[in-house]
């Protein structure tokens, strides 16, 4: 496929004028640091991920440094990001570098793209933006960007127009100047190609859109077919000792959530009763506090917090994957987010309440 004539280079022009050059990352701009950003901006905007990234590179400025720290620690920084497992992969990949890549990122393309975490349209970046290697991108603003442009029509995440959208990804590529076109096409499709009310009156490659010239902005590119978000639902057990400790477990290696701290759960609230009592929990009254909903990329999660007081059972505190945490200790741990903004929530213990060990 033939790159349209001019585009890349009314983009660069525009980038030259209008686009975003003093991202953190950009400078300086090493590659651990071209890398993290793009894990980062997976999924979660630029005006978000700015204060996590300047948070993360000040505790853990290289990768040989992002290598040796706990995992608890990484995702500690990451916590409220979402996505962890963006986190844990990308762990892994720093200490893959340090084993077997000299402590650098591999420049070239299938080793780069073989780290966990770490695929094609990421694995172009990197290299476009550290190295000025010419690579593709493909990523939801320019899926937008050249769906509109070129006139393709169907879902981006279908295989047939994935790879339609790849060849003109490509084709427009240019060999000089590539980590500015990089940022350029990311800039347009954030700033001004956006999906609702884009902005095509000041769009330097409007002269010659499809989706402007046979409008068709509201309709490309096609939206992902519908399909039913299923509902599940569960209990948080929030046990609090004397001393206004919380009790966390970490969550099991795989699934939602995977090794981040969390709550202890029951599947119901007749449930939650039996388990609370084999965690300390005092045969007193538990305090249900408002259920809320927590919106997954693939489900919905009803979720009821049950409040009660508890002592710390020497043979809880002894077993793996249970903690007390006081709201200090709570701050470098990696919490889910809506677990996090639950405990900051927490009502204060009532005034004359029994202590642990007061059973009614």
């Amino acid at each position: 496929m033939n790159a349209t004539p001019d585009f890349a280079a009314r983009l660069l022009a525009w980038y030259d004028q209008h686009g975003r050059k003093n991202l953190p990352w950009q400078t300086p701009r090493t590659p651990y640091r071209v890398w993290l950003s793009e894990i980062m901006l997976q999924q979660t905007q630029v005006a978000t991920v700015i204060g996590y990234f300047e948070r993360f590179t000040a505790a853990l400025p290289d990768l040989a440094a992002l290598a040796a720290a706990p995992q608890d620690q990484v995702l500690g920084l990451w916590s409220g990001l979402g996505y962890y497992s963006r986190a844990r992969n990308l762990h892994k990949a720093a200490k893959i570098c340090l084993a077997e890549h000299g402590g650098e990122l591999p420049r070239d393309f299938d080793a780069l793209a073989a780290l966990p975490g770490i695929g094609r349209s990421t694995a172009g970046a990197i290299l476009a933006q550290a190295w000025e290697l010419p690579h593709a991108i493909l990523d939801g603003n320019v899926k937008r960007v050249l769906s509109r442009y070129h006139g393709v029509h169907g879902w981006p995440g279908s295989t047939a127009t994935a790879r339609e959208l790849w060849q003109h990804a490509e084709a427009n590529t240019p060999h000089q100047r590539v980590a500015d076109y990089t940022q350029a096409i990311m800039d347009l499709g954030a700033t001004l190609c956006v999906r609702s009310r884009p902005r095509c009156g000041v769009c330097p490659q409007a002269a010659d859109c499809v989706a402007r010239r046979e409008n068709l902005t509201a309709q490309l590119p096609a939206r992902k077919p519908p399909r039913q978000v299923p509902t599940r639902a569960t209990c948080l057990l929030i046990l609090r000792d004397a001393q206004q400790r919380i009790l966390l477990q970490r969550r099991p290696a795989s699934g939602v959530w995977a090794e981040l701290w969390s709550l202890p759960e029951a599947a119901d609230a007749a449930e939650a009763p039996r388990i609370a009592r084999s965690l300390g929990a005092q045969a007193g009254a538990v305090q249900a506090l408002p259920p809320f909903t927590h919106v997954f990329s693939h489900y919905k999660l009803e979720i009821t917090p049950l409040l009660a007081s508890a002592q710390a059972l020497p043979q809880v505190a002894e077993q793996a994957g249970l903690r007390w945490c006081g709201a200090e200790e709570f701050i470098p741990l990696g919490l889910p987010a809506p677990v996090r903004r639950l405990l900051q929530a927490l009502p204060p213990t009532p005034a004359g309440a029994a202590a642990p060990g007061d059973y009614a």
